[in-house]
């Protein structure tokens, strides 16, 4: 190797020292080194955030949260570490403490004590949204999930016909009700998780004829049959019978996913959601891609359960990979993420 090349190579000169048997001319080429050295840009944390794509800010972020009727105080879930079905008082500070945050928004779950063929006991939900309504008002998005699942006798998303199958368009006038209690109660976005054929246009248009035109639609446009959902249905504590591979997507489907969200979107859907999010970063890219509204993903249950679980037996850094997966998530277009750390990784990222 030519001298003036030792010289360019810093340090060349003591390598034989360090690395006995490892001559200097084994390093360089092409590629333009050592003109090009991509590590100038991650020599400091501070050079590394100068020019990072990607930024995590609290706003990004969104909390779903658990009302479970009749309770008088915070109950852990047990597949869920840090995450608890909450009274009406605790609900309350809840949300207080995810204003203070300055987390995006949250996303309330009922959990009823009775439950029905047609999920009407629904009440718990409306009132939980009118409580933190009155406790935060607009200093944060108040989100509601518009399913049945959590309060139907069987546990599925829709009303059964006699042969035991979702009735796509009977679930469609349950929803046109609900609809309309939560915002009723103040809902400030209802999310549409059914994954009903037609059901942004008919709670689109159900909406309006009660006034409720500012009320915005988050559709679960691109939602999969996953696995990834069992915590979450201790949650709710789920009466699901079956499963739900009839109306939730076909996890091997990524152009199925952009024909439901370009429906949605057709029908009025102010904000698409994709679901999982972890196994489905492809198919949340794609649809960053095809649409012109925000683009949200859900960081589900089994995705929060696997990292808690990995990172009590010391095999990952619970924080370290908490925010990478977040990371994961914008980077594939995700304008905001529904977490359940959403209020924890506010605080490590503020």
């Amino acid at each position: 190797m030519s001298g003036t090349l030792r010289r360019t190579i810093a340090g060349a000169p003591s390598l034989e020292k360090l690395c006995p048997g490892l001559s200097p001319g084994s390093s360089g080429g092409g590629g333009g080194f050592p003109t090009v050295r991509p590590r100038r840009l991650r020599q400091s944390p501070a050079m590394r955030r100068l020019v990072s794509e990607v930024r995590l800010h609290p706003a990004d972020l969104v909390l779903p949260l658990f009302v479970k009727e009749g309770l008088h105080e915070a109950r852990p879930i047990r597949s869920l570490p840090g995450v608890f079905q909450h009274s009406r008082d605790s609900l309350r500070k809840a949300a207080a403490d995810a204003v203070q945050a300055g987390i995006g928004g949250i996303m309330l779950f009922g959990v009823p004590t009775e439950r029905d063929h047609c999920g009407t006991t629904d009440a718990v939900l409306n009132d939980a949204i009118a409580d933190v309504i009155a406790e935060v008002g607009n200093d944060t998005v108040v989100m509601s999930d518009l399913c049945l699942d959590e309060f139907t006798d069987h546990g599925h998303c829709g009303i059964l016909a006699a042969d035991g199958s979702v009735d796509n368009d009977a679930t469609l006038l349950r929803y046109a009700e609900m609809a309309v209690g939560q915002a009723d109660a103040g809902a400030h976005v209802l999310g549409l998780s059914g994954m009903m054929d037609g059901q942004v246009g008919v709670v689109r248009a159900a909406l309006d004829a009660a006034g409720h035109t500012d009320t915005v639609l988050l559709a679960y446009a691109a939602k999969y049959a996953s696995g990834f959902y069992g915590p979450f249905r201790d949650a709710v504590e789920s009466q699901l019978q079956g499963d739900r591979k009839t109306y939730q997507q076909d996890p091997a489907n990524a152009a199925e996913a952009l024909r439901e969200v370009a429906l949605d979107v057709a029908e009025g859907a102010d904000i698409i959601m994709v679901k999982p999010a972890l196994p489905y970063l492809d198919v949340l890219r794609q649809v960053a891609d095809a649409v012109d509204v925000p683009v949200a993903a859900y960081q589900v249950s089994g995705e929060y359960a696997m990292v808690e679980a990995a990172a009590a037996n010391g095999w990952i850094n619970r924080e370290q990979v908490m925010l990478e997966t977040l990371i994961g998530a914008r980077r594939a277009g995700a304008d905001f993420v529904l977490t359940y750390w959403a209020t924890e990784a506010a605080a490590l990222i503020s």
